[in-house]
């Protein structure tokens, strides 16, 4: 099951379960759409994997099964 991490790891923004912004490696790197596309270029700064989409969490799976609450900044230049 996917962590849905809180919170974009450059520019620390919250990314809710339920966030249509939030972009992903396959190791679950989480980031906003704003940094994925502006300053990280498609790639995971981590891993230099592709961030797509994550998939939302929404209604009853969302509260049976909510996001983690452990929060995760690097400085990844350009966004720090």
């Amino acid at each position: 099951m996917l962590q849905l991490r809180p919170n974009c790891e450059c520019c620390d923004i919250d990314l809710p379960g339920d966030s249509p912004n939030a972009m992903i490696c396959s190791f679950e790197c989480t980031f906003c759409r704003d940094c994925a596309a502006q300053h990280l270029h498609g790639r995971c700064p981590n891993c230099a994997g592709q961030l797509l989409a994550r998939p939302a969490r929404v209604g009853q799976a969302l509260r049976n099964n909510p996001g983690s609450t452990l929060r995760v900044t690097k400085p990844h230049p350009p966004c720090a």
